[in-house]
């Protein structure tokens, strides 16, 4: 956990019901005790390349929290150097509620799962939206190999903190693709036992019919 994380979360108010609840001892350490980086590693930068989806907090003008899912292949959520990641936001979705939220308000907070692994891990950053019509070419880098959209625009957010949660509660779920590669060694060789014994009975019809 990154010192400005936990400066920026920890408020007077969450510090005091720390305090009421007897956990302000141990986040007190942890406080002292960071090294007080906010940078990304490579351990987070994997973890991020290896994500196809991730949920994407911002703020409406009014105040009221928003939590939209994005998805895509997996990196889509890509490093652009630094604390820096981008994705690309294509045609369809017209709500723009969250393109409209980071005009008004640029913090953002990032919520990304590995399932299968139980891992989790929580990002707060200042993001942007940048038009294609602004800078095609930084928009067009964050398109995915491959994929077959339309870009509009830009999101691009500066991390400012990030926190690695604990597995407690998070139920393991599979894709269909982590699925398949699991049960391939046990269909391959329910298959060759299959083979077998075809042929062990086919032995045995001629057998009989000797």
């Amino acid at each position: 956990m990154a010192q400005h994380y936990l400066r920026t979360l920890f408020t007077d108010a969450a510090r005091r019901l720390q305090a009421q609840h007897g956990s302000r001892a141990s986040y007190a350490r942890m406080e002292a005790d960071s090294d007080g980086s906010d940078t990304l590693t490579a351990r987070e930068l994997d973890f991020i390349a290896d994500r196809d989806s991730f949920y994407l907090g911002s703020i409406t003008a009014e105040g009221w929290p928003y939590i939209q899912h994005r998805g895509g292949p997996p990196g889509f959520l890509r490093p652009l150097g630094g604390n820096r990641l981008g994705f690309a936001d294509f045609t369809g979705n017209r709500q723009y509620i969250s393109t409209a939220n980071l005009a008004e308000n640029p913090r953002v907070s990032l919520f990304l799962m590995d399932y299968p692994n139980r891992r989790r891990l929580k990002l707060i950053g200042q993001g942007r939206i940048v038009d294609i019509a602004e800078d095609p070419a930084l928009v067009t880098s964050l398109m995915p190999d491959g994929y077959r959209a339309t870009p509009e625009r830009g999101f691009v957010i500066d991390v400012a903190g990030f926190d690695w949660n604990c597995p407690q509660h998070i139920t393991p779920r599979f894709t269909e693709t982590e699925i398949s590669a699991a049960v391939r060694p046990m269909a391959a060789e329910l298959n060759q036992l299959r083979a077998e014994l075809a042929a062990l009975r086919a032995a045995q019809s001629r057998k009989e019919d000797q």
